[in-house]
């Protein structure tokens, strides 16, 4: 493979990565541009519209039911997200109430206990009450956070809503600038290339989306049957957390089930250890095989991106791995690259 190739893989890798960073309303805009040209192009032949009413039509309904979705859901979700910061500081006094009680019924046991056996349950202790503070906190440092990027969020949607129309009205001529980069001969190639990428790719967020979708339903049903407050907000926290390989719903579910046994409630506290036990394994036994489905590219090869993708750049390489192994086999498809070993 020659210095100029290796550039090229290089400048490609580092704008993939830029695209899944500063660059994500964007990626997400020309994203639906795509998904909704189909119907921009049926406006233009049964209706006789132009390109710029066919594309503002388009780009104007996914905009409504986008915004209908997000009334229908989105307000209840905040709704509770808004309770369950307010309990949070009450949380906290639970908490710290609970390892006050556990300290006062400690020094009653001294008088009866060896030296060593004091020392060791006064560290037990106070790992235990060091360990539920923490959870709390960061519990309630994570409501802080998101509480203060949603003006972020904000302003991401409205460059996003913008993007769509913006890509809507030129996509049909993106592609041939982007043709047109290349030598004569490579075009054809190229034009391959970008075909299977969007089949790919197309396929790759319906993978996520079905595996979100599955995780969400799972995590709802069981937070109702355990009969816990605030299911639809939790359960989306769930789907959020789980889209990062090795931490998943763990980060969520095992410390609160934890704090809960430790608290006393052993019923829920199992609940949520089991819930997070079933939602893990059916993840990790469907997601290889529904990813390599829809981007064509084997169980093992996509499970070994996602790992590797989050190892080296983190939940955005949970993206970013399966991604570069599409690009690759669709390049390999369209003779681009061609790796013949001769021994």
């Amino acid at each position: 493979m020659s210095l100029k190739t290796l550039v090229m893989l290089a400048v490609g890798l580092l704008l993939l990565y830029l695209l899944f960073t500063v660059g994500a309303p964007f990626l997400l805009a020309i994203v639906v541009a795509i998904f909704m040209e189909p119907l921009t192009q049926l406006l233009t032949r049964k209706f006789r519209f132009n390109r710029l009413i066919a594309s503002t039509v388009s780009s104007t309904l996914f905009t409504l039911i986008l915004i209908g979705l997000m009334g229908l859901l989105g307000i209840k979700i905040v709704t509770e997200l808004i309770a369950f910061a307010q309990k949070v500081p009450g949380y906290v006094g639970e908490a710290n109430s609970y390892v006050t009680k556990l300290m006062n019924d400690a020094e009653t046991m001294y008088e009866h206990l060896s030296p060593e056996a004091v020392a060791q349950l006064e560290k037990w202790l106070t790992g235990l009450s060091n360990t539920l503070l923490g959870l709390v906190n960061k519990l309630s440092s994570a409501v802080i956070s998101f509480a203060s990027g949603i003006p972020g969020m904000f302003i991401f949607f409205i460059v996003f809503l913008v993007a769509v129309y913006m890509f809507g009205y030129s996509l049909n001529t993106m592609k041939a600038s982007v043709l047109s980069v290349f030598e004569e001969k490579s075009r054809p190639q190229v034009n391959e290339v970008l075909d299977n990428l969007k089949r790919s790719i197309f396929g790759f967020l319906r993978s996520q989306l079905i595996l979100s979708a599955l995780t969400y339903a799972l995590s709802l049903v069981g937070l109702l049957i355990l009969d816990i407050k605030y299911p639809l907000a939790i359960a989306l926290l769930i789907v959020v957390v789980d889209i990062m390989p090795i931490l998943g719903t763990g980060s969520v579910l095992v410390p609160w089930g934890t704090y809960l046994l430790a608290t006393g409630d052993v019923f829920t506290g199992l609940g949520l250890y089991i819930l997070f036990l079933f939602i893990t394994v059916f993840r990790r036994i469907v997601e290889p095989k529904i990813l390599g489905d829809s981007v064509g590219i084997g169980s093992l090869a996509a499970l070994i991106s996602l790992y590797v993708g989050f190892k080296l750049v983190g939940v955005i390489g949970v993206f970013l791995g399966p991604l570069v192994v599409i690009i690759y086999m669709a390049a390999r498809k369209a003779g681009l690259f061609k790796l013949n070993i001769k021994l």
